[in-house]
């Protein structure tokens, strides 16, 4: 089974490149099949990772971003994959 992970935060005014900066900067060891990130207005940074794991398994994650980078805490979401269309 494929498990996608999300993870998405809100910067702190003006600190959008930082924020991007930090979470690509970060390593998940073991590694994802696969990882994308993504960026919206507000300055909003999206990780997606995809795994080779039961749904419920226990997978590494991105962390909180340290306090003063985000206006919020972070966003998370597991989805199973249905394949591609």
């Amino acid at each position: 089974m494929t498990v996608a992970l999300m993870w998405e935060a809100r910067a702190a005014d003006g600190r959008g490149a930082d924020l991007l900066a930090w979470a690509r900067a970060r390593e998940l060891v073991p590694p994802p099949l696969r990882r994308e990130t993504f960026r919206a207005p507000r300055d909003r940074v999206l990780v997606v990772t995809w795994w080779e794991a039961p749904y419920d398994a226990e997978l590494p994650e991105l962390p909180e971003p340290p306090g003063g980078l985000v206006t919020r805490a972070v966003h998370r979401w597991r989805f199973e994959s249905l394949g591609a269309d």
